[in-house]
């Protein structure tokens, strides 16, 4: 719930000063990747939006570039944030010690990363619980019931079906929220960082 706030406190206040998000919103990809395997140095499309729009308004400690081209930005109290390689649209939050979070394997979301989404300009039905919202749990096809949440989320079971389907915990989040941003009595995952 601190980050939720803490997130979108920035996103209002980066509307004031350069208007809708619906307008400064743009989906980037993070750094280009050399022939080594290393991320080029100030190619992060994805850092300059951020750093212009949203890290202004946030305590950050400090971000990095990741070996996959994606950033993750730092706050004092041990959380952080990352945006995936290829886009900003889609963000993962770390309650606290990211490096002690395996974000590789999917058995992590829901324990000790979450999933969130930044998307306020798509008019898409299957997005319509991002249009012109600001950070939002991922929500990608919910039918808005609490039962197609858990069933995501506790049976790990997708809510769409594609040949790139992701795993259904990524809408733990979202089942967090609903819940008040309390651990459901019945969750069955132990929240750890």
């Amino acid at each position: 719930m601190k980050f939720y706030s803490a997130i979108n406190q920035a996103v209002k206040m980066a509307e004031v000063d350069y208007g809708d998000k619906k307008f400064w919103w743009e989906d980037l990809a993070g750094a280009e990747i050399d022939k080594d395997g290393n991320p080029v140095p100030g190619s992060s499309e994805a850092e300059k939006w951020f750093n212009k729009y949203l890290a202004p308004y946030m305590k950050i400690i400090k971000t990095e570039t990741l070996s996959d081209g994606s950033l993750m930005a730092y706050f004092p109290d041990g959380s952080a944030l990352r945006t995936l390689s290829h886009t900003t649209r889609d963000w993962v939050f770390f309650p606290g010690k990211p490096n002690k979070c395996d974000y590789a394997n999917g058995n992590s979301y829901g324990t000790c990363l979450f999933y969130f989404n930044f998307n306020p300009a798509n008019t898409q039905p299957h997005w319509s619980h991002s249009y012109n919202k600001g950070f939002e749990p991922w929500k990608y096809y919910w039918d808005g019931t609490e039962e197609q949440l858990k069933n995501a989320c506790y049976k790990n079971q997708p809510i769409y079906t594609s040949s790139n389907a992701n795993s259904g915990k990524i809408y733990c989040a979202a089942l967090i929220q609903l819940n008040g941003w309390k651990i459901p009595d019945d969750y069955p995952y132990k929240v750890s960082y």
